[in-house]
């Protein structure tokens, strides 16, 4: 199961253009909160997230490739809520709120083929309460990691999803789309990012394998770089609890939440990436939101260790499964 009760989640891609998207659907409504770092953000219906705005509950949440293109597939979503009478009614319609937040992947596949509204429609037709699909699926269709050396460079990543127990009926979950401009690490060792650009064989997995993103940008030739690195990176996530929290507090998990990028990936919130994390919080236990603030971070680290684990090689981009051995 999908661990957090009256949550569905769907994907939808092209694997041959290498984009797709993934639709959270919270069909009773969901105390929303959102949490935006980094310089480079593409979203929508985020501002109606933030305390002080009369909106309350929101019924989905979209994850999109496509950069600023990829923002369309929420109309998809949309209609299928408004099909299924799922959102605000007002008078004989109904309204449904769709936050999204999109991922730039222009440069692995076709970039002439984005998600839009009929791949958002298909998404919330594949959406369902089992445990998700992770790796090079839906919104990590086409997600990479480690740009620093250029694209030719980057490794392949994708979406993973990580869930806790906390105790006391208390659950929370992650699912998060790893496409950042920095290296993933995992107990202080690089597991995926920048490849380095050197002469003769370089073994994978090997001593030479990784750039490290951090000790390119103390050269000289690292700090030309960043002169002219593109904004083509983030990390976008939903952080689900059933904890019963207010808008306030909803936000408040989304900012804390977002430390969890950093436990993993270095160097994080960039001004070339636009993370942005989401909260869903369905209101079924009580809980203190300092207590779900507690592991939030962990359990979207563990989401992008998932989402970079789980994902596959190709379009001539090595993963993560290439440099261990299994």
């Amino acid at each position: 199961m999908s661990e957090i009760p009256d949550i569905k989640i769907g994907h939808a891609q092209n694997q041959n253009a290498l984009t797709g998207c993934t639709v959270i659907i919270c069909e009773k409504g969901a105390v929303g909160g959102v949490s935006q770092r980094g310089g480079a953000p593409g979203t929508r219906e985020t501002d109606l997230l933030r305390p002080g705005h009369s909106v309350q509950k929101v019924h989905a949440v979209l994850l999109s490739g496509g950069s600023a293109y990829g923002l369309d597939a929420a109309g998809g979503v949309m209609q299928f809520l408004e099909e299924n009478k799922i959102g605000f009614k007002v008078g004989s319609n109904f309204v449904p709120i769709v936050p999204c937040a999109i991922l730039y992947d222009l440069d692995i596949g076709d970039s002439a083929t984005r998600p839009n509204k009929e791949m958002g429609y298909a998404a919330c037709q594949n959406a369902n309460a089992d445990r998700p699909i992770v790796g090079s699926v839906g919104a990590g269709t086409g997600a990479t990691v480690g740009k620093i050396l250029g694209i030719s460079q980057a490794m392949r990543a994708g979406i993973g999803y990580a869930s806790f127990e906390i105790g006391n009926g208390i659950q929370i979950s992650a699912l998060i789309a790893v496409n950042a401009f920095g290296d993933v690490v995992e107990n202080n060792h690089i597991i995926a990012g920048a490849r380095t650009i050197k002469k003769g064989p370089i073994k994978i997995g090997g001593d030479n394998f990784f750039a490290d993103t951090r000790e390119v940008m103390h050269s000289f030739a690292g700090r030309q770089i960043l002169s002219f690195a593109s904004r083509q990176n983030t990390v976008i996530g939903v952080v689900i609890t059933n904890a019963d929290l207010t808008k306030e507090e909803a936000n408040y998990v989304a900012d804390v939440a977002s430390n969890g990028i950093s436990y993993v990936i270095k160097p994080a919130f960039t001004m070339f990436d636009g993370d942005t994390i989401f909260t869903l919080a369905t209101g079924k236990v009580k809980a203190d939101a300092n207590l779900i603030a507690a592991y939030a971070p962990d359990v979207v680290a563990d989401a992008i260790l998932n989402g970079t684990k789980s994902a596959e090689s190709g379009a001539g981009f090595p993963a993560y499964t290439e440099t261990v051995d299994h």
